[in-house]
């Protein structure tokens, strides 16, 4: 027990001081203070509890004492999105809405629509009042036909199929 002990000890100093020496590059090469040293210390003795010690560690982290770079929020990057056009989807009374219905994606991010249902549909870009703009606008599509469209700007994006107008689907930018 009291080897198990000494081990836990020297690897949560191990641990505590990597933290800080990797941190001390940017966090302008300040010393590590007598209270996280000891700390450290006492949880790897088992005189103060995991919550005490992760407190310590939350307390470094939020006062910028510790830096770690992961917990920036990685940059989107774009990617290859598809939206189906399921079979069925012609039919007013039916289920066969755009799936997803409303695809959220990162910009610089290509859209395919893919038509599988049975007759053919298109893909008209519209404001918010529904009106058709000149942003992305498909022939009509066969189906297995695709049609594709890279999104280059922030925002949401309406779109529907003229020949089945109450079919709308939105692309979603950010």
């Amino acid at each position: 027990m009291k080897r198990t002990s000494k081990t836990m000890s020297v690897l949560v100093l191990v641990f505590a001081v990597s933290i800080v020496s990797l941190s001390i590059n940017v966090a302008n090469a300040q010393a590590v203070p007598e209270w996280v040293k000891n700390t450290a210390l006492w949880y790897g003795e088992g005189i103060v509890s995991e919550g005490e010690f992760l407190n310590m560690i939350k307390f470094l982290i939020e006062n910028e004492v510790i830096v770690i770079d992961s917990l920036m929020e990685p940059v989107p990057q774009a990617i290859d999105a598809q939206v189906v056009i399921p079979n069925g989807n012609y039919d007013v009374t039916g289920a066969g809405f755009y799936s997803p219905l409303n695809l959220e994606i990162p910009v610089g991010s290509t859209v395919t629509w893919v038509n599988d249902d049975s007759v053919p549909h298109n893909i008209q870009s519209i404001d918010l009042e529904g009106k058709v703009t000149q942003l992305f606008n498909s022939p009509p599509l066969n189906t297995g036909d695709r049609f594709e469209h890279t999104f280059d700007e922030e925002g949401v994006f309406k779109y529907y199929c003229s020949f089945h107008p109450w079919r709308v689907g939105l692309v979603t930018v950010s």
